[in-house]
């Protein structure tokens, strides 16, 4: 005779999450629930009564690791500032940058009245870590080592200048503009002129690290500015140090990994092969090959700012803050701030640099002095997970004309009824009527 699915009492419930918390101290709720249902096949039980019953019996994991303050008094956001000297209108007039204050930062707001439709600017990459199955093209000379752009048979195509038999590069090149531009970042990745550096493309790759890619991506800019000369280093040093950020031990007391422990060696290698690749190669001829392409010493403090393992922390949350969706660092684009009712989109339109260059475009009319804004997350999901995702990278709860409107169709009945329907889901479950 097949067992019958039932809803377990109070107190049969609450003897085993606490078993379970004995067991497993640093899981999250959700992991708890589901160790629970794997110990307990027969029961049926919703994620809402675990965390009640977790909740109630102090169960849960400590404030900083749990689910986060959203009252603003305690709260972790991320940090930014004005980028000095920025020309804003190599890309358009039809905005300016303003800063806010300190917990929301800086954003964009438009000069002039904005129709709906109108292209507001377009934008080349500061650096492009395009997603995987680009970077693996571009790994197969199948695809540009620069704008990313799909190769052809066109004898245009150039392949990297400096591969060898013994030290092939497979990068290649769409023109040679792609290839004189990839001089602000290709050298210092390229597996023939610093080899150091494949190791710490192929961990990105193989833990599909976007985020580490991207800060390979970066310091290798920077350091390829440095031995230039004062001017260009500052520029792009100053649109580094501007970036939005929010490092990997604030996005854990901020809920990111619900309460888990994160894998801190898995960071520690990776900071140990970032150093490798850019700063102490672990092989002799590595690190003659390094020497030529870094001549000029870095100061103590921009050594310190990119190396250190605080920092490089820093540098990942901060890549992973300002990506554009596709893999690309946009110098304008990362200024925009989140909507739950987003006014502007971003879009790859250009056809000849589509996958790097974006376009971004108004969705409504925009009046002067509004705020321009783009959505952080699936403005598909309901109020709770949005609001979720956003407070786990330390934005705080979302207040957008959106979120505020929702919330304030929630009454008190409403949420009554939630846990009434909750317990007679259990009951439906637990009779085999559902």
């Amino acid at each position: 005779m097949a067992t019958s699915v039932v809803s377990p009492s109070a107190d049969e419930l609450k003897s085993a999450l606490v078993d379970l918390r004995a067991e497993h101290p640093t899981l999250g709720i959700a992991k708890l629930h589901e160790l629970l249902l794997s110990a307990n096949p027969f029961w049926t039980v919703s994620e809402k009564r675990t965390r009640k019953v977790l909740q109630s019996e102090g169960l849960t994991l400590s404030p900083s690791s749990a689910k986060p303050s959203t009252d603003g008094a305690n709260s972790i956001h991320p940090s930014s500032r004005i980028i000095e000297g920025l020309d804003i209108e190599k890309w358009t007039t039809k905005v300016e940058v303003k800063y806010f204050g300190k917990t929301k930062g800086k954003g964009l707001v438009a000069k002039e009245s904005i129709a709906a439709g109108e292209i507001l600017w377009k934008e080349d990459p500061f650096i492009l870590a395009p997603e995987w199955d680009l970077y693996d093209l571009q790994m197969s000379s199948l695809a540009c080592g620069y704008c990313s752009t799909p190769l052809t048979n066109s004898p245009l195509v150039i392949p990297c200048p400096m591969s060898s038999s013994t030290t092939p590069c497979p990068v290649r090149f769409c023109s040679r503009l792609c290839l004189a531009r990839s001089g602000r970042t290709h050298p210092l990745l390229c597996a023939s002129q610093n080899p150091a550096s494949a190791p710490l493309l192929h961990f990105a790759r193989r833990n599909q690290w976007m985020a580490l890619q991207a800060l390979a991506q970066c310091t290798a800019r920077v350091l390829i500015a440095q031995q230039q000369d004062e001017k260009t280093f500052s520029e792009d040093w100053e649109v580094v140090r501007a970036l939005a950020q929010l490092g990997m031990e604030e996005r854990v007391k901020s809920g990111w990994l619900g309460g888990a422990e994160p894998d801190r060696a898995t960071w520690k290698k990776a900071h140990r092969i970032y150093v490798q690749a850019f700063q102490e190669p672990a092989t002799e001829p590595e690190k003659k090959r390094l020497s030529k392409l870094l001549k000029k010493p870095l100061s103590k403090d921009v050594a310190h700012e990119l190396f250190d393992y605080d920092r490089f922390l820093s540098g990942l949350g901060r890549m992973s803050l300002n990506l554009e969706a596709h893999g690309g660092l946009y110098i304008l684009h990362s200024h925009i701030n989140h909507s739950c009712m987003p006014n502007v989109s971003v879009r790859h339109l250009d056809q000849r640099t589509a996958l790097s260059r974006i376009t971004v475009i108004a969705r409504q009319d925009i009046a002067p002095g509004e705020e321009l804004f783009i959505t952080y997350v699936n403005p598909e999901q309901p109020l709770d997970q949005r609001r979720r995702q956003l407070i786990e990278w330390g934005f705080g709860l979302c207040k957008c004309d959106r979120c505020v409107a929702e919330e304030s169709e929630t009454s008190e009945a409403t949420v009554g009824k939630a846990d009434v329907d909750d317990l007679e889901a259990e009951l439906k479950a637990g009779l085999g009527v559902m």
